[in-house]
């Protein structure tokens, strides 16, 4: 103040203060307590309405900026420190961006699942369709969505949609129907959902891409069907070319806790060896541990990659019915179209000629 003037912050009174400011003990650059806590659960992002909301002033975000104490992620959205800005900062700062709004797909399943991505990957993020769709920030892409608010678990930090909406979604994009299998299937096998629940989540939408084929698929899984292979081999393998319908994840009997991919009876077993859970030595020794277990037992086990399934399935359903047929199951098998192998009337029956196959045997 010179000469008797004054810019009137000086002049401020105690009544006029606000009430943060006026806390005995706390300097004019703490933080209101309220604030305090909106970014310990926000991992240290704040939105300038919210910072005004709880006390602060234009001029105080200002200051804050300036000494380095906050830093801008993107135009009206900061972060409490100068450094390079976490994923889940980077997904907080998404979301309050497109208020309201919540994480979607991938990155929805990306704190659940502990998924392991660059700290600069897309974050995905979801509004309600009726919205305008806001300009994205840099590295956001937003989709619109309809029943939103009933989709979203709003008690998330950041709040994201519902498991089973996101993976509804991310099987919906995925490139072709192998991997949407995977997508469902995964989901399933990770105890975090079940078929139903997902059937629940998809009856409920009905602009969905795949749509009834992913409905055929839950079932299915609700069914005993946990991978990829599992439901190939149902559909192209079995069923197409009328095999004995099999026992799918049942308990084997023997010393160790094992489960039967496919059963049938004479002890026949046909195990699915998919990428994802049976490339490691370990699974690898266990497999064998058991089919050496089963055979010791009388049985016989053979096992089928993805090749064998979505490939060469008609090759695979040949020699399968001459497996069965030599365990001593009855095989009415056909053919699943012209040029089927099965067609030339090779029907698998017990005691007629066989056509030669390999087929993989342990």
């Amino acid at each position: 103040m010179q000469d008797g003037l004054s810019t009137g912050r000086e002049r401020e009174s105690s009544e006029t203060a606000p009430r943060w400011r006026r806390l005995s003990g706390v300097p004019d650059r703490s933080l209101p307590p309220d604030l305090v806590r909106l970014l310990t659960h926000q991992d240290g992002v704040v939105t300038r309405r919210q910072a005004e909301d709880h006390g602060l002033r234009p001029h105080d975000i200002a200051r804050l900026l300036r000494r380095k104490e906050w830093a801008r992620l993107w135009r009206g959205v900061y972060v409490d420190h100068t450094g390079r800005p976490t994923w889940r900062q980077r997904a907080w700062a998404a979301v309050l961006s497109c208020w309201p709004a919540a994480l979607d797909g991938a990155s929805a399943l990306r704190p659940v699942e502990r998924l392991h991505q660059d700290d600069d990957a897309p974050v995905f993020v979801a509004i309600d369709r009726s919205r305008t769709r806001p300009v994205a920030p840099p590295g956001v892409i937003i989709r619109q969505v309809s029943g939103f608010e009933d989709g979203v678990q709003w008690n998330a930090s950041p709040p994201r949609r519902r498991y089973e909406e996101a993976i509804i979604d991310i099987a919906a994009d995925a490139d072709d129907d192998l991997a949407a299998v995977e997508v469902l299937v995964a989901a399933c096998r990770s105890r975090r959902t079940t078929p139903q629940r997902l059937a629940v989540a998809l009856d409920m939408r009905r602009c969905v891409a795949r749509r009834a084929w992913m409905m055929s698929v839950l079932d299915d899984a609700a069914h005993g069907t946990h991978s990829v292979l599992e439901h190939g081999y149902l559909h192209l393998v079995e069923r197409a070319h009328g095999l004995p319908t099999g026992r799918r994840q049942r308990r084997r009997d023997g010393t160790r806790v094992a489960y039967e991919d496919v059963g049938y009876d004479g002890g026949a077993v046909v195990e699915l060896d998919g990428f994802a859970f049976h490339s490691s030595t370990r699974q690898r020794h266990a497999d064998l541990a058991r089919d050496l277990e089963h055979a010791a037992a009388g049985g016989a086990t053979v096992r089928l990659d993805h090749r064998h399934v979505y490939a060469e399935h008609c090759a695979t359903a040949v020699a399968v019915a001459a497996f069965l047929t030599a365990r001593g199951v009855p095989v009415a098998a056909h053919g699943c179209g012209p040029g089927c192998p099965l067609e030339r009337g090779d029907r698998g029956r017990s005691g007629e000629s066989q056509p030669r196959a390999e087929l993989p045997s342990t």
